[in-house]
């Protein structure tokens, strides 16, 4: 009965509690809301794994703006609710619900003009996630959450010089349960990157393309015996493993 009532009240808040990644800090200076960004105007979910929108989500905000960085440096990237921040006073679901359980990760590709490149056509690789912790049982989203929306990692330090576009992705796996119930929210940073190495990902992947529709990271029931988002403890891998130097 546990479970029922959870999976319910987790389903009925997924048509209201949703989130858009809207800014970065780089080495902790804030870049500005949207600049450098390729975001969406709404803060909808991506539910299809094979929609082109899956790779920066449904166009909407666009930037002429290349970003600089350099390779190593500190990367955050910021959620909230609705562009600005919460939607109203005492917004309990800014920066995103807390039943919204799930990983964020972060992926780049490499491109020749990051204003202008085409993210369908770009070959991505991870560099970052943060997934669930068999420990302590949270998921990537409760630390989204416990640091007001903002997610930080590190550029590697080995990759090419050149023009990049970061991606970021949070995940919600409460109404997973069925194919389709996933919920995706990405954007996409545009960045410029200096002093770099010469590693190169030994395989990369596209959006769409990198997830089936059924894979067991996108078709699943996060709700334990106990009734709680836990995975029953279990271990939980989401696309490939980070690149390494």
């Amino acid at each position: 009965m546990k479970l029922s009532l959870a999976t319910a009240l987790a389903f009925g808040l997924s048509a209201e509690a949703h989130a858009i990644m809207q800014k970065i800090k780089v080495n902790g200076q804030d870049q500005g809301s949207l600049t450098g960004l390729r975001a969406p105007n709404t803060n909808n979910p991506m539910q299809d794994v094979s929609s082109s929108s899956l790779a920066c989500g449904v166009p909407g905000y666009t930037s002429n703006t290349v970003i600089p960085v350099k390779a190593g440096d500190s990367i955050e990237g910021w959620y909230q609710h609705i562009i600005g921040g919460p939607q109203g006073a005492n917004d309990l679901d800014n920066p995103i619900a807390s039943s919204h359980k799930g990983p964020v990760t972060a992926w780049l590709a490499k491109v020749d003009n990051a204003a202008s490149a085409s993210a369908t056509s770009a070959k991505w690789f991870k560099i970052w996630e943060d997934t669930f912790n068999t420990g302590s049982r949270k998921w990537g989203v409760d630390n989204l959450i416990a640091n007001n929306g903002w997610v930080k990692f590190n550029l590697p330090t080995c990759i090419p010089s050149g023009d990049y576009l970061l991606r970021i992705e949070t995940l919600a796996l409460h109404s997973a349960y069925s194919q389709g119930g996933a919920q995706f929210y990405t954007s996409c940073a545009q960045i410029r990157v200096s002093g770099g190495g010469s590693k190169t990902p030994g395989s990369t992947v596209s959006f769409p393309g990198a997830y089936a529709a059924n894979d067991p990271s996108v078709v699943i029931q996060i709700y334990g015996s106990s009734g709680q988002p836990d995975n029953d403890g279990k271990a939980y891998s989401h696309g490939p493993a980070p690149f390494t130097c």
